[in-house]
């Protein structure tokens, strides 16, 4: 009898694994879901439609008037723009102030001693009673504003918006070397007094310019150099003085009121030396500037001569223009024509929301974890397909915005502060950026709550909600916190006009002003974003579908 024989085992049958699509597939599925619901497409077109059209009725909504004296005819618009000089580098700079000087042929140096600076403000603000001997006009209390400025100057020539350097005092901010209206460069500290003078000196070496100050006028201290490109053989060198627009801000609740006028500031001055100069050559005093919006006329200078002491007295300022009450002229700024993007986001969040929250009120959020495991994977492709949308149709509206609004702004009697194209082209992709970061951080809302109703309650109050409190209700300080600390920050990213220390002015963001540069505050937002994309991955990962 044959022995039995044992079957062998059957092969064991492999496990079947499930693998997670990769994130192309993933996107493309997304976009696929996103392009198939018209809703969603129609929210995206209401979304550009509301950035336009609140961007140009703002843009038109300026009500600019003027006369050329008494019984003139009232005009309005362009023919109320007034000359705006331009600096170096492009930039709309304020050129006034009162200039004793001589011409400076080649190389040589200006001397000079400080020996005290004094000033008065329209304290009236244009309503109160004149001081005795000024006739009609706003009252002058004594004072100095912290820019009120004093010293010498190496100009190009006497052309507003030509190159120049000074050293300076100041009403509170010491010593300064300043150059081509945007360089500032601190020196000594205090106010200039009979008992504690300050020395300034200025050379010249071709292009070059040396800042020099000192307390005694023989131990002399390096400020700065500055090299002003294309100073032609002779250049102006003197003394000046001048002094920015007083403005004064008061609070009243949640209302803020801006009062201002002129201001002058008078500078003494001895031991002048002017070296490189024409031998024998003799002082002239002239008011640089002076157009319909200049402080020189509202006050008027001038500069007199005796016992060796020369005094100078002056009004306006030498410095960019930034826009608010202190510009001198009405001003707008290239983001300014981008304001209803504040609009247009309600309706990015509320449609990146729904994106998200669909899956959960159709149940079809089982049916995409299905097909991907990989949950992180899967959330990074839908936000990723929601901001990518976002940015193509706000760039587009964006572009829109600045075709139409800023010839409407000029058309106005707005004078648009000038900013290079690179500036102009980062305001767009930065306001295209910001936007697509608040509807990747709208679909981590939807996906941590779930609900359209409350993801969209949530993302208004977090991202549109601040910016209103700061721009219409809080006062100043408080609206300046929220907009460092809330999403609302990266709104800073629109700004194209810098902040320049040696300029008094009032932040509004309304006005192209935040307390946070650009990239500072973008970064926020992009941080309050990826720390909800963070969260809302981990409860997906958590939480059953």
């Amino acid at each position: 009898m044959s022995a039995g024989v044992t079957a062998a085992p059957a092969a064991a049958r492999p496990a079947v694994r499930r693998v997670s699509p990769g994130l192309r597939p993933l996107l493309r599925a997304e976009w696929v879901k996103f392009r198939s619901v018209r809703g969603w497409l129609i929210g995206m077109l209401v979304a550009a439609v509301i950035t336009v059209l609140f961007g140009v009725f703002v843009a038109g909504n300026a009500s600019i008037g003027c006369q050329n004296g008494p019984n003139q005819p009232v005009l309005t618009g362009k023919a109320c723009l007034p000359y705006v000089a331009t600096g170096p580098g492009g930039e709309a700079v304020t050129d006034s102030f009162y200039f004793v000087r001589q011409p400076l042929a080649g190389n040589g140096s200006i001397t000079v001693r400080v020996d005290s600076l004094t000033g008065r403000y329209a304290a009236g603000n244009g309503g109160g009673a004149a001081a005795p001997g000024q006739g009609q006009g706003p009252a002058f209390a004594p004072g100095l504003q912290p820019w009120s400025k004093a010293g010498i100057i190496i100009k190009a020539s006497t052309a507003q918006g030509s190159a120049y350097a000074a050293m300076m005092v100041t009403g509170t901010n010491g010593v300064r070397m300043q150059y081509d209206y945007t360089h500032d460069t601190a020196g000594l500290a205090g106010l200039p007094s009979a008992t504690a003078p300050r020395w300034l000196r200025l050379t010249r070496a071709g292009d070059v310019i040396t800042g020099y100050d000192s307390t005694d006028g023989t131990h002399w201290h390096l400020v700065g150099t500055a090299t002003l490109a294309g100073l032609t053989g002779t250049v102006q060198a003197g003394l000046f003085a001048t002094s920015p627009q007083y403005t004064r801000v008061t609070s009243f609740g949640t209302h803020s009121n801006v009062q201002g006028g002129p201001s002058q500031a008078t500078g003494h001055f001895s031991q002048v030396r002017l070296i490189g100069g024409t031998a024998g050559g003799t002082w002239t005093g002239q008011a640089i500037g002076g157009g319909s919006h200049s402080d020189v006329n509202a006050i008027g200078g001038g500069w007199q001569q005796s016992a060796g002491v020369v005094t100078v007295t002056g009004s306006g300022d030498i410095a960019p223009i930034e826009p608010g009450p202190g510009a001198g002229v009405p001003t707008a700024t290239f983001e300014q024509s981008l304001t209803g993007l504040f609009a247009g986001l309600i309706a990015i969040i509320v449609v990146a929301t729904m994106f998200m929250t669909a899956e959960y009120r159709r149940g079809l959020i089982r049916v995409t974890l299905a097909a991907s495991p990989h949950r992180g994977r899967m959330l990074a492709a839908k936000a990723a397909v929601a901001g990518a949308v976002t940015f193509v149709v706000t760039l587009i509206a964006a572009a829109a915005c600045v075709l139409i609004a800023i010839p409407r702004q000029r058309n106005e009697g707005l004078y648009v502060l000038p900013v290079p194209l690179l500036t102009e082209l980062r305001v767009l992709a930065g306001a295209a950026a910001l936007a697509a970061v608040v509807a990747v951080l709208a679909v981590a809302l939807g996906t941590m709550l779930r609900r359209s109703s409350a993801a969209i309650t949530v993302g208004i109050a977090v991202i549109v909600l601040p910016f209103f409190l700061s721009v219409a209700v809080l006062p100043a300080a408080a609206g300046d916190w929220l907009l460092r600390l809330s999403p609302a920050a990266g709104f800073a990213v629109e700004q194209s006009i810098p902040h320049y220390s040696q300029v008094t002015n009032v932040t509004d963001p309304a006005g192209g002003w935040y307390p946070l540069p650009p990239l500072a505050g973008f970064l926020v937002t992009c941080a309050w974003a990826a720390a909800a994309l963070l969260a809302a991955t981990f409860l997906l990962r958590r939480r059953d579908a």
